[in-house]
């Protein structure tokens, strides 16, 4: 995986193979991020990467400038990943947690410009994932929540539904 753009730009950063992870690819990556570039102001945003696996997300985020990330993943050696490799980049932003993300979602209260999910494909709960982000009033106004998931999932119905965008195998659904 690769930090496209930003203070560590083309940066290679490589992940232990053992890491119970599905990294976001590259290209779905630039992509979500060239979207993102029209909507946020990254010194301005505050973001909150859930399911965070390597940290693919954070990385790019703190990069561009993010003023805070909080990182949460359930796995001890995604978030003992998270914060090695942040402290080795200096990217003093990045807070990596370790929770599971729907009991984070239920205590948390800190509202962020940016939420960006991505639960693994098999997830058998992405409904509750979005209710407990929109409900809980933890986007701000004007913030974004993009959730990536696989083709079978469809929240166009959904009343905060703002946009599908499909790279390939991956899926992001934007929310307002």
């Amino acid at each position: 995986m690769r930090i496209i753009r930003g203070t560590h730009q083309r940066r290679q950063i490589v992940a232990p193979s053992n890491l119970p992870v599905r990294p976001t690819t590259d290209m779905a990556k630039e992509s979500l991020f060239n979207i993102l570039e029209n909507h946020l102001y990254f010194e301005d945003v505050t973001a909150l990467d859930l399911f965070a696996g390597t940290g693919n997300i954070s990385y790019e985020l703190a990069s561009r400038g993010c003023q805070r990330i909080t990182s949460v993943d359930i796995e001890n050696s995604c978030v003992r990943f998270i914060r090695e490799t942040a402290t080795k980049l200096g990217m003093n932003a990045i807070v990596a947690v370790k929770s599971d993300v729907f009991r984070f979602l239920q205590m948390h209260k800190m509202q962020y410009d940016l939420i960006f999910a991505d639960p693994p494909y098999e997830c058998q709960h992405y409904d509750l994932l979005v209710k407990l982000v929109l409900d809980n009033n933890l986007l701000k106004e004007d913030g974004l929540f993009v959730v990536e998931h696989n083709k079978y999932i469809d929240f166009t119905e959904h009343p905060r539904f703002v946009d599908h965008r499909k790279y390939g195998k991956v899926n992001f659904t934007f929310f307002k």
